[in-house]
This record gives structure tokens, C-alpha cells and sequence, in this order.
């Protein structure tokens, strides 16, 4: 053996992963590509020890290392549909009961049915109290004796509790009052609805 050949033995002894063999499995000594195959195969040896290692770790309950692409099943970082966000961020800003309420105001005419909703309007919500206007005291007086049908119907469309309870306004009459100054009275004796 030269002494480059001793040399580059000990470099790769000292780097290498694995202990080299020094012979064959004859007895003889190993040069050149023999022992680039034997340097090779215990690398491989010792790379599968380690995995197993590894892999029995992990397997016993060890954490994992989150790697840096989502892969091809979902994750929180993949791409997300709008209403999913939206909905997340009404959660934690707690805008979810005036989203609730302006649903009602949205879907007033599937909430109530065509008939109702052709002659009364929803005019505000607040503490569940939804303020309705009604086109004339007739119409009033229909949807007072409706009201908890009404309220069953928004409670089934939107959600319960988001409505407790209705009050109805009649016809709203135009104001006869122009200017700064005013005059006590009955003002016109006219009938709105």
C-alpha cells in the first residue's frame, strides 16, 4: 500500500459515517473501487440504522418538524374561500349578531312571504326589538295579530334570538311643519292609511 493510499484511507475513515473495513470478506485487503463500494455500503447501513432510530422516536410520540409546503392535502395555509374568512373574522370581532340582523333586513321578503312583505318594510333592529313599518293601519293591524308567526319564520330563517320581538308602526304622515317657527295645534285634519 502507497502511502497516498494510506492516506486517503485515513481521511476517509476520519470523514466517512461508518467504519470501513479494512479486508474483504476473503481476508484480502480492498483498493480502489472495492473500497469505494465498501465505503459506500456502510454508509447505506448507517443511514438505515439512523432512520430507524429516527422513525421509533417520531412513532413514540416525538414531534415533527413542520415542513414549508402544504403538500397535497388541505392545510390552514392553503388558499381559502372568502365566506370561510369572512366568517372567521366576523367570529372574532363579534360582528356576528349585526350580521344576523342585517340578514333580516336582506331576506325580509323570504323571512315573511310576499304578501307581507310587498306592504311593510323593516325599519331597524336593535336589542332584538325589529321595528317594522307597515303601509297603512290595516296592514298595522295584520301584522300585530302575525307577530309570532313572524318571529317563528325569522327565527327559522336567520336564527333564534336574533329577533325577540316586533314592533309595528303604522303609516308614517307627512310632516306639515316648514320653518323654524311652529304653531300648537291639531294641524290637518286629514286621515294617512
Amino acid at each position: 500500500m502507497t502511502s497516498g493510499e494510506r492516506a486517503e484511507r485515513s481521511d476517509t475513515a476520519e470523514a466517512g459515517s461508518a467504519e470501513l473495513p479494512a479486508a474483504g470478506s476473503d481476508g484480502a485487503e480492498l483498493h480502489g473501487s472495492d473500497l469505494a463500494r465498501a465505503a459506500l455500503q456502510a454508509a447505506k447501513e448507517k443511514s438505515k440504522s439512523q432512520r430507524r432510530t429516527r422513525r421509533s422516536v417520531l412513532g413514540s410520540g416525538g414531534s415533527r418538524r413542520r415542513r414549508r409546503w402544504s403538500g397535497p392535502g388541505a392545510d390552514e395555509r392553503d388558499p381559502q374561500p372568502l365566506g370561510r374568512l369572512a366568517s372567521r373574522l366576523a367570529t372574532e370581532h363579534g360582528w356576528n349578531d349585526r350580521l344576523s340582523g342585517g340578514q333580516v333586513f336582506a331576506r325580509w321578503n323570504g323571512l315573511v312571504g310576499g304578501d307581507i312583505a310587498e306592504h311593510t318594510k323593516p325599519v331597524a333592529l336593535s336589542d332584538g326589538e325589529l321595528t317594522v313599518q307597515a303601509e297603512s293601519t290595516a296592514w298595522a293591524t295584520q301584522l300585530r295579530l302575525l307577530q309570532r308567526q313572524i318571529l317563528q319564520r325569522i327565527a327559522d330563517g336567520v336564527g333564534k334570538g336574533v329577533v325577540r320581538k316586533i314592533k309595528v308602526q303604522g303609516p308614517a304622515a307627512p310632516s306639515w311643519r316648514h320653518g323654524p317657527r311652529h304653531v300648537p295645534g291639531r294641524g290637518p285634519r286629514d286621515t294617512y292609511g
